[in-house]
């Protein structure tokens, strides 16, 4: 195993750089998907879709359930690539919902102040 930081060779079961001491990672830990801790935000998904808005929380819950799958079948990229997806779409729903809400509450407030002037 070579060293990506100074390109010395090293064992094979070796944990660290003879020579410089960087830590080595090992195609096996990477395979397991034990060193990619990526988040899935399956939480502000579910709740931004009950109490936001439904249509861009599904989407945030779809992309946020293909987190966990795509660190199990070793693709990295694709996991970090759908938890930022995940997380743009609670955002979206988030803001989207705040906007509906305070749009609402403008229509409810000029209907009631243009039925008590009747």
């Amino acid at each position: 195993m070579f060293c990506t930081k100074c390109g010395s060779p090293n064992d094979d079961n070796a944990w660290k750089c003879v020579k410089c001491g960087l830590a080595l990672e090992h195609p096996v830990n990477q395979a397991q998907g034990s060193s990619v801790k990526v988040r899935n935000y399956l939480i502000p998904a579910i709740l931004t879709t009950l109490c936001c808005c439904v249509p861009f929380g599904i989407v945030a819950i779809i992309y946020s359930a293909q987190v966990n799958s795509k660190i199990a079948a070793s693709d990295a990229d694709g996991a970090i690539a759908s938890s930022r997806k995940a997380k743009i779409w609670c955002w979206v729903a988030l803001i989207t919902g705040i906007i509906t809400t305070i749009i609402w509450v403008v229509i409810q407030t000029l209907g009631a102040a243009a039925s008590v002037k009747k």
